[in-house]
């Protein structure tokens, strides 16, 4: 998760509100930041105010293009609607957080897609190289291709 500074970078120390902060975790509190345009972004992070100031949810709005993205600690209890006709995509990385909050602050284009990180061993990463090779497609096509089929075949092992 990033950290409350990290976030205040982000958001180039500009604070629009701040409040306390109510989820299934007490004591937390809240800062947000909005760019003041209906069609702008806003940012958002809840955190513990004592102690080591921990982060447990970080949220970027993309209003222009009807986008919301979060990372979320597993032990805050959130819904999953960002406003009326948009639902918040959880982030696995706090480098794809910061990539595309980036991106939408400077009203740049930015990948849609979640990274989802790996731990693969040496030889883990070398067989799905051959693989990908022998299928003359890069590593991160060929591993996209691989995660794709599981999600996709998740859902119809269910219904089974």
């Amino acid at each position: 998760m990033i950290t409350l500074k990290e976030w205040m970078e982000l958001v180039d120390y500009k604070i629009t509100e701040g409040s306390d902060y109510f989820t299934n975790i007490a004591g937390l509190y809240s800062l947000s930041s909005w760019n003041g345009e209906q069609d702008g972004y806003s940012f958002f992070v809840a955190f513990d105010p004592a102690g080591d100031q921990k982060v447990y949810t970080v949220e970027v709005c993309d209003y222009k293009n009807k986008r919301a993205y979060r990372l979320k600690d597993p032990l805050i209890v959130l819904d999953n609607k960002a406003w009326d006709e948009c639902d918040f995509v959880d982030l696995e990385s706090d480098d794809d957080f910061i990539e595309k909050a980036l991106a939408i602050r400077d009203g740049e284009n930015y990948d849609t897609r979640v990274v989802i990180p790996l731990d693969l061993s040496e030889k883990e990463c070398y067989n799905l190289m051959k693989m990908a090779h022998d299928r003359d497609m890069t590593f991160n096509d060929f591993v996209g291709m691989i995660v794709e089929n599981y999600i996709i075949k998740i859902p119809r092992e269910k219904d089974e």
